[in-house]
Formats: structure tokens, sequence, C-alpha cells
């Protein structure tokens, strides 16, 4: 199932989603469905399932205060309680979206949804942003070593997505960040 608009932000109300996770997954969901037009617009054979898309966006965080079982990380818990609703398509989408998944093959983003949603979550915290800006406010965290690793080795391929896909439709990254 791919839910609604309306249905999702349920699941926030269900999930009890804090005010300033719903500011940036409905940001995120605005870049993502803005780079998707973009795409299908500029790129010959381009077609994106904007519904799934847009679920994927209200939806990646809805994890961030439901508790974790033994061994999950975020997106984990997302991804287990999206596939409980009933949501398979969402969750798989969901799975590819955290910093993290661009170092692994398995859950890298692959398809269209997966690499807007992951890109689009890159450039917003709770307004929209550049990847650089993103990133900067990262490493100003002062974050555990194993996290800052993730962090830098991971940028050059964030970098790598962001030019792929805003080359592919003629933006510049802080054109995105004037969306705000």
């Amino acid at each position: 199932m791919i839910p609604t608009e309306s249905q999702a932000k349920q699941l926030w109300e269900k999930y009890h989603l804090p005010e300033k996770k719903r500011i940036h997954v409905a940001l995120v969901a605005r870049v993502a469905l803005f780079l998707a037009a973009e795409c299908e617009k500029n790129i010959p054979g381009c077609h994106i399932n904007i519904p799934l898309l847009k679920a994927a966006a209200y939806l990646h965080d809805i994890d961030k205060v439901i508790p974790r079982r033994s061994g999950e990380q975020h997106p984990d818990t997302a991804v287990r309680v999206l596939r409980e609703e009933g949501m398979d398509e969402v969750a798989d989408i969901v799975q590819t979206h955290s910093l993290h998944a661009i170092l692994d093959p398995g859950i890298a983003p692959k398809t269209w949804e997966q690499k807007l949603l992951y890109l689009a979550d890159k450039m917003v915290k709770f307004e929209i942003i550049t990847v650089d800006e993103r990133f900067r406010l990262w490493n100003d965290e002062q974050l555990p070593r194993d996290v800052q690793y993730i962090l830098d080795t991971s940028y050059p391929l964030v970098k790598a997505l962001e030019k792929e896909i805003l080359d592919s439709i003629a933006i510049k990254p802080q054109d995105i960040a004037r969306l705000a």
C-alpha cells in the first residue's frame, strides 16, 4: 500500500512524530517532489512514482520516537513499522535514505525514488539548505569517531549523487536552497 498524504500524516499522529521532524519531512517531500518534476521534464525516459516518493518522504523519519528493538538503528525501526503497516514499497525506499546507506552497495539508493529521497534528505535540516551546509552542520556537532568516519566517507558519494541529479536537470544546489 502507498499511503496518501493524509494517511501518512495519520501515521505521524499514531507514532508521535515530533513537530520538528514533521517540519523536516514536509520539506524533504517538497524538495524531492521538485526534483522529481524536474527529472521527468528534463531527462528522457525518466519516470518517477510520485505517490511512492511523496509517501516515503513523509514517512522516512517515522521512527524517531518509536522504541527500537534489539539491533535496530535508524531507519531499521521505520522499515519494520512501515512493513507492519502494509507499506512494503514505502519501506523499501525508506531503507535507503540514511547517511550510511550510500556506503553499503546492498542498500545504497539505486532507483529514482531512492536517489531523490536520499538527496532531498541531505538538503534539509529544518529548512532547505545545500548538501555542503548540511554536512557543515553535522561536522559542527562534534560527533563520535565512528559517526564522523561515516560522515567523511559518505560526503564524496553524496556530492557525486548531487552532481549526477542536478547536472541532469541543469540546476545548481543553491537553486534548491531557494525553494525555502
